[in-house]
């Protein structure tokens, strides 16, 4: 399993369609010719579709994105991700979903991840705000 940072959009065409796209070979080093993507993007999941649709492993990349299931209302920054299914639950059960041998292995953490998501619709129609859990957390990386 890995994560990659996209930063250059534009690098994810074809080389024929853009000059900042990365090689084929480059692109499938990365992304792989064969294995399933989950790939979070806080835009319209069909640009990405587009902008990857001559790439080798295109049918095995799923998208989440605004607009994915076009919800959205007044509510908390976080929910706003969950009803797009953009946080960090859907995706993780996304991914163990996608690898045979997670899913037979993990299958009570998706439970698990379901169950976090119904406590926190829950809390959040109840009170209004995140769990702070989830307002709290800050990242535990490297230190600079």
């Amino acid at each position: 399993m890995r994560v990659v940072n996209v930063v250059d959009l534009m690098a994810l065409q074809s080389p024929s369609a853009h000059p900042h796209a990365m090689s084929d070979a480059a692109f499938d080093s990365i992304f792989t010719a064969d294995r399933p993507v989950v790939f979070a993007f806080h835009g319209y999941p069909w640009l990405i579709h587009r902008l990857i649709y001559r790439r080798t492993n295109h049918d095995n990349i799923h998208v989440h994105g605004y607009g994915y299931e076009e919800e959205g209302t007044t509510t908390t920054p976080f929910d706003m991700t969950v009803l797009n299914r953009l946080d960090r639950f859907h995706l993780a059960a996304d991914a163990i979903a996608r690898v045979p041998r997670m899913l037979d292995r993990a299958g009570h953490v998706q439970q698990h991840l379901r169950d976090r998501l119904l406590l926190h619709r829950t809390y959040v129609q109840g009170h209004g705000i995140d769990m702070a859990e989830i307002a709290n957390w800050r990242w535990q990386g490297m230190q600079t």
